[in-house]
């Protein structure tokens, strides 16, 4: 189409040219003979020719740019990850949440018992290590029971240690459900508070239970946290088996303020603060984790 329009454009003006360059009294019947004929028929054929070409190279660079505005560039594709994982089913908040539970009040920006609105979630670009936990609590509980047990931690750490929220970004119980823990959207990066130091770019899932050396870790339990974390750290093309280097925040974690660790991407809670969490049955099943999520996220090497 940009062909043909600079084709019409300039025939028409060549044609206009042409008919000023060669009309009557220079081409016409009394037209002038011999050497000075020929050299005025020259002087008079040479300036259209010359504007003409002129014409044909700035319509050209015209027909160049309206091509361009013509056709507008779109937004750029958004940048899919290489090693994605499907999202594994996790319940909302509103799972373990009893309507009219204090919490919910928290919930909805109005704490009326401590007389404080709930500040809103707080987020970083994206998540790039997972902290896993363990609760410390029984390990026998019924799994229609959790709810229960995860507003118990809610209220320990919200009423008893005065945070603004639950600390986990998730949990897992026993039969492998995973809940949503801490406010502000499960697919988002939403700053945690589980791992003193290490924060932020991070995700905390807590195991429902305690995990410690003869403890027997049930394996629908590890395989949620497996495909909780090759969706999680998929979103931004992280693989689960490699390390990540992360910048300590708090001097009370395992690193001076201010310094980089270098951690596994999916790290037991001991690695970066000084704390016996997740257990030394539950850690010892972390290089199993870690090989499952990256198997979900299709890394073969």
């Amino acid at each position: 189409m940009r062909a043909s329009r600079i084709s019409t454009e300039a025939v028409t003006r060549i044609r206009e040219l042409v008919r000023r360059g060669h009309g009557p009294g220079r081409d016409g019947p009394g037209r002038r003979r011999g050497k000075r004929g020929r050299r005025a028929r020259i002087e008079a054929v040479l300036p259209p020719v010359i504007a003409v070409m002129v014409l044909l190279f700035v319509l050209l660079l015209q027909g160049q740019g309206e091509g361009d505005r013509a056709l507008p560039r779109g937004p750029a594709a958004p940048s899919v990850p290489r090693h994605g994982a499907p999202a594994p089913q996790i319940l909302p908040r509103s799972a373990w949440l009893t309507p009219g539970d204090e919490r919910h009040a928290r919930e909805a920006g109005q704490d009326k018992a401590g007389g404080r609105t709930k500040p809103p979630p707080k987020y970083d670009d994206k998540v790039v290590a997972l902290f896993v936990h363990h609760t410390d609590s029984p390990n026998g509980y019924d799994c229609a029971d959790t709810p229960a047990i995860i507003r118990r931690i809610s209220a320990d750490q919200t009423a008893g240690r005065h945070w603004d929220d639950i600390g986990y970004n998730f949990l897992v119980d026993r039969c492998g459900t995973i809940y949503e823990g801490r406010a502000g959207g499960s697919g988002r990066p939403v700053t945690g508070a589980h791992t003193q130091g290490f924060n932020h770019r991070t995700a905390g899932v807590a195991a429902i239970g305690t995990f410690t050396q003869g403890a027997e870790v049930p394996e629908a339990m590890t395989e949620a946290i497996a495909r909780l974390a090759a969706w999680k750290l998929g979103l931004a093309d992280v693989d689960p088996r490699a390390d990540v280097r992360l910048v300590s925040s708090n001097g009370r974690s395992r690193f001076e303020k201010g310094e980089t660790a270098e951690l596994p991407v999916i790290a037991g809670h001991d690695d970066g603060y000084r704390t016996d969490c997740p257990g030394a049955a539950l850690k010892a099943h972390l290089p199993l984790i870690r090989e499952r999520a990256a198997q979900l996220q299709g890394r073969t090497a």
